[in-house]
Order: C-alpha cells, then sequence, then structure tokens
C-alpha cells in the first residue's frame, strides 16, 4: 500500500538550537507548526452540553477531501422532541450517534434506530430540527439522560462553531 494517510503526529523530545539568529529563527517557526499540527492532529475530548465542538478528527469520505467532525451533548429529563439546532445545510453526515440514560437506579443505552418503536428500548432518530425519541413497550421510566451527536461538516476546515 502507498496512499496511507494516517501518519501518527510526533513532537521530537529534544532539539539543538543554532546561536545564529536568522537560523534560530527558521527552527522555532517549523518548530511551531510542528508542534499545532500534532496538537491538531489529535482527538479533542471536548463534550459541551448544546454546544458544537471540533473533535479534531480528520474524516476522508467524500471526494477524499478532509473533513472535520463535530459533536454536540444534549442532556434530558424526557423523552419529549430536542431541538439540536445543526444547520443541515452545513452538514455531510452523522458518524457517531449514541446516549444512556438511567430510570433512577440502572443505567441502559439509547439505540439511534429507525422510526419504529423497539420492544422495551428506548431509541432515537434525528430529524432536520430535533432529536425523536421512541419509547417501545416496556421500556424502563426514564429520568434523566444524556445523547452525544457527531457529524462531519461539508467544509473543510470549520473554525466558528
Amino acid at each position: 500500500m502507498n496512499n496511507i494517510i494516517n501518519v501518527t503526529p510526533y513532537i521530537k523530545s529534544s532539539r539543538e538550537f543554532p546561536a545564529d539568529v536568522n537560523q534560530l529563527s527558521v527552527i522555532l517557526t517549523r518548530s511551531y507548526v510542528e508542534l499545532a499540527t500534532a496538537i491538531n492532529l489529535r482527538t479533542i475530548g471536548l463534550f459541551s452540553v448544546n454546544k458544537a465542538v471540533i473533535t479534531g478528527e480528520s474524516w476522508y469520505v467524500e471526494n477524499n477531501q478532509r473533513q472535520q467532525s463535530l459533536r454536540k451533548v444534549f442532556v434530558f429529563t424526557t423523552t419529549a422532541n430536542i431541538p439540536h439546532n445543526i444547520d443541515f445545510t452545513t452538514l455531510s453526515r452523522f458518524v457517531r450517534l449514541f446516549g444512556a440514560y438511567t430510570e433512577g437506579t440502572n443505567w441502559y443505552g439509547l439505540i439511534a434506530g429507525s422510526n419504529v418503536a423497539i420492544a422495551g428500548q428506548i431509541s432515537f432518530y434525528i430529524t432536520p430540527t430535533d432529536i425523536v425519541f421512541l419509547v417501545g413497550a416496556g421500556a424502563p421510566a426514564l429520568t434523566k439522560g444524556n445523547i452525544v451527536l457527531e457529524w462531519l461538516s461539508n467544509a473543510p476546515n470549520v473554525t466558528n462553531v
């Protein structure tokens, strides 16, 4: 294989700096770019309620062009629809939909499913405006929970979320 793109970000653990100011300027500029690139290529572990954050992931699923993924967390206490405020005109596709809830004692996984209720489960799906819950017959009663949505942006570099 000669088209591998998964280069691991690496920062040199030591570096000798030249005494000459002009050479030092070149090395420091290169070091800054290497450092920024390595930091920005890691997955960002921020999970913010009701605010989109850039995950740091790069996806190459459309036309072999880089797409950034974004993440948004929703906390809820009922199965009423939740407005997600995600602009579908900038969305390429969802890549992860997951969550959990409790009835007060035990915790259960939420299933990103179809638009048909599943017996014994609470599932959800996404419309252009809302997160919609489906409560199957016999599902545990919900007292609180959270959902995480991750999606790809149509824009190659998202800076304002």
